[in-house]
């Protein structure tokens, strides 16, 4: 084959590679959308297509497989950025950080991407939809949990917190995390909606929430 030929053919296979990447983005915010708003189970690949603008209703078995890898690559497209500003939080902390600052780490990472994305935004509706279907649950946990700087933070926060009994931790971690998910949701509802939020600005927004979660933490233990 010439030079002329393989250049063509580099040019050609780039090409497809590009298109097939506009491709999968297009997929993977047309779902990100629509599971935001209806629930993951209501949405059909053959929906996540047409907002997608394929013409093709297989386009999204082609590029992700199932619906489970299809959430898979909409959470890592984001906790990839979350994952970078924690990263960030946990280095700059200081030598012995106490609980506000473990929950400083937790809290907002979250609220920075999602600002930084500009509304509307639809990850953390996302979020808390998956987080309800339990099939699809374990995909979020497992994502957020193998994260280093997550690691780092949960042992922090266990450390601040060893004078609760161990069920009592483990409830509110639960709880937690329930208010984490849910609270950045509704904001994202209210800020999509055009509605009034508590809050004027998501770096405000956080602020409440590690106060929240603060108090809930240093809540005394009924006998």
């Amino acid at each position: 084959m010439s030079d002329a030929g393989v250049t063509m053919n580099k040019v050609d296979c780039q090409s497809r590679a590009e298109r097939a990447h506009a491709t999968r983005e297009l997929i993977l915010t047309a779902a990100e959308r629509l599971f935001a708003e209806h629930g993951v189970v209501a949405v059909s690949n053959r929906q996540v297509s047409e907002a997608a603008g394929q013409g093709n209703n297989t386009a999204v078995g082609y590029h992700f497989g199932t619906k489970a890898d299809l959430v898979r690559a909409i959470a890592r497209k984001h906790l990839a950025h979350v994952e970078e500003i924690r990263q960030r939080m946990v280095a700059e902390l200081g030598p012995s950080p106490d609980l506000r600052d473990w929950l400083d780490c937790l809290v907002r990472p979250v609220t920075v991407h999602l600002d930084t994305v500009g509304s509307p935004t639809w990850f953390a509706r996302f979020g808390a939809q998956v987080m309800t279907d339990p099939t699809l649950r374990p995909i979020i946990v497992e994502e957020t949990r193998s994260s280093p700087s997550q690691v780092r933070i949960v042992a922090g926060l266990n450390a601040c917190l060893v004078h609760l009994p161990d069920e009592v931790r483990a409830e509110r971690h639960d709880m937690a995390r329930q208010l984490l998910v849910h609270m950045i949701a509704e904001r994202e509802r209210a800020l999509a909606d055009g509605t009034p939020t508590p809050r004027a600005t998501w770096g405000d927004a956080a602020t409440g929430l590690v106060d929240a979660l603060l108090g809930m933490w240093r809540a005394p233990v009924s006998p």
